[in-house]
């Protein structure tokens, strides 16, 4: 029997079952795809990080990130988790993605700053999303899009998007689309909840690519590049945000609750 390296990691949480819960598991070598996407079903969580060991001097691991039903093109909460798996002595992580460039992750203290690509969400109309999100159309500020299949709902305050209660099978009939509902926050800057039952996903505990899609609008509009940021999930998780030129910086916490081995 072949056994894998297995962690379970709360990333943007200081203590656990809070934040966004991620699988961590080092190999050595890829597997096929089949197989990957299998344990992903199987470890059952909002994403499965996997990570090979790269010889180069850009980068120190190469990154995929699955959900349980299907790969992604980034995930800012797994890769959060991987770097805490995987830091050891060192200051930063570097990664190497397929679809999402280089990622890296630096010590902060007790946390750590992870740097993701500033995907710069357009105003379009989104009438279906919104249909889909249940939302009070008066509630609604802006829509936006980004080709990444991200789409952003913003709306008047944090009620709004605690009270939102998504058409989850709606939403699913729409394919692998991120949903997020934002608004400005009571006790931290902004606040925001992210949907994506398309990719298996109902609703994303954290979500770290959608602070890299919604913090260029939120620095705009804020005026300033650095602010705080909360995804009010059932979970909950506390973001620091800063945009800093095409990059966002994102800074938090992570926990490991389970550390085992996958048997195949």
């Amino acid at each position: 029997m072949t056994t894998l390296p297995f962690f379970q990691v709360d990333a943007f949480a200081d203590r656990p079952f809070t934040g966004g819960p991620a699988a961590v598991m080092p190999l050595d070598a890829w597997l096929d795809d089949e197989t990957l996407q299998r344990i992903a079903a199987e470890n059952n969580l909002a994403e499965t990080a996997f990570t090979v060991p790269l010889d180069g001097n850009d980068a120190d691991h190469e990154l995929r990130w699955f959900t349980p039903a299907c790969e992604v093109v980034m995930c800012g909460h797994a890769t959060f988790a991987s770097a805490h798996v995987l830091m050891g002595t060192r200051d930063r992580v570097r990664f190497a993605t397929r679809r999402a460039g280089m990622l890296t992750v630096a010590r902060d203290g007790g946390g750590y700053l992870m740097s993701l690509p500033a995907w710069v969400p357009a105003p379009r109309p989104l009438p279906e999303i919104v249909a889909a999100l249940e939302l009070d159309p008066a509630t609604v500020e802006a829509t936006l899009w980004h080709e990444q299949r991200y789409a952003v709902a913003v709306v008047t305050d944090e009620a709004a998007v605690r009270a939102c209660r998504p058409d989850m099978r709606a939403l699913a009939a729409m394919g692998d689309v991120l949903a997020v509902v934002t608004a400005p926050g009571t006790d931290t800057d902004i606040v925001s909840r992210a949907f994506a039952p398309g990719a298996g996903i109902d609703e994303d505990p954290v979500t770290g690519s959608a602070h890299a899609v919604v913090a260029p609008y939120w620095a705009e509009r804020l005026g300033r590049p650095r602010f705080s940021a909360f995804q009010a999930s059932a979970r909950g998780g506390r973001l620091s945000v800063s945009v800093e030129g095409d990059r966002v910086v994102l800074g938090g916490t992570c926990v490991t609750v389970i550390e085992g081995r996958f048997s195949l």
